[in-house]
């Protein structure tokens, strides 16, 4: 008899659906398709998922950045901190020579603007697999503009939704991006789409209160640059799942780790960086110190 073979494209939900709850921990290391060799020493195709974690580092370049938010997004996605609730941020500077938000012009946030729509396009692209799924919506905020919510709409990859329109109509399978939210139904949407689909991840969000993103979220990426005396000499950072780290810019070294219990202002997902600021300045002053004893 003629043996039958499965066809991944003729039941692309199903085959989807069997990748994300039954491929085991060990063989997900990445979201490629690509040809491993197990201990056996036999070649076998396989789908990679979701990528292991790895030391907190500054990354080298938008590139490298992107590479470590990518594999902490998808670990997030995967493992939320919260069972069941898969509400995920991540926040850095979207544009090296700017902050999260720019410098307050219209030019620095048209750069910040679409600097984030290309890294959530990325991820996008990171986290789904043409004919395979997951389906991925992307999110624009209440209060983005025509243009920006053009902008979105540029790729057939995911299905675009401004929540101008009110919250979309997700499966329990999908997977929603929001692009800088800033408005406060933004945040209340959010919070109630990652109860009914697989996750909502925010992408850089502003104008947040202690009420917009709850303590039982998870911080997938966090970069902030540390100033003093004008100067970056540090960063927070976190790729999850690992801790929270605080680290020189000048020796690369972290100068302590923190775990969501010792970080995050209570009741909420926001970090506390008096501690960070406080171990930067102090790691800067020895150095001076020790620069004037020579």
């Amino acid at each position: 008899f003629k043996k039958k073979i499965f066809n991944p494209m003729r039941f692309p939900k199903l085959f989807a659906a069997y990748c994300l709850f039954h491929i085991s921990a060990p063989s997900v290391a990445s979201f490629v398709v690509g040809v491993t060799t197990r201990n056996d020493q036999s070649s076998t195709t396989s789908l990679h998922l979701f990528g292991g974690g790895s030391a907190a580092k500054v990354p080298s370049s938008s590139s490298d950045r992107d590479s470590i938010a990518f594999g902490a997004i998808k670990n997030a996605i995967n493992e939320p901190k919260t069972p069941g609730f898969g509400l995920i941020e991540c926040e850095f500077p979207p544009v090296a020579s700017l902050n999260k938000l720019g410098d307050g012009s219209l030019r620095s946030a048209n750069e910040v603007d679409k600097a984030n729509l290309k890294f959530s396009q990325s991820l996008i692209s990171s986290i789904s697999l043409p004919f395979i799924g997951p389906k991925v919506w992307l999110l624009t905020s209440a209060a983005a503009s025509s243009g920006f919510e053009k902008a979105a709409k540029s790729s057939k990859s995911y299905v675009s939704h401004s929540l101008r329109n009110g919250k979309p109509d997700v499966a329990a399978a999908d997977i929603c991006v929001l692009v800088g939210p800033s408005a406060r139904n933004d945040y209340l949407m959010a919070q109630q789409l990652a109860r009914e689909c697989k996750a909502v991840v925010l992408v850089n969000g502003y104008a947040k209160d202690q009420k917009s993103v709850p303590g039982s979220a998870t911080m997938a990426y966090y970069l902030k640059p540390l100033t003093y005396n004008s100067q970056v000499v540090g960063y927070l950072t976190r790729a999850y799942p690992g801790d929270w780290a605080t680290i020189d810019a000048v020796t690369k070294k972290a100068l302590a780790s923190f775990d969501d219990s010792q970080i995050l202002v209570k009741g909420t997902n926001t970090p506390d960086l008096r501690e960070s600021g406080r171990l930067v300045q102090k790691s800067v002053d020895e150095r001076a110190i020790q620069a004037r004893q020579r």
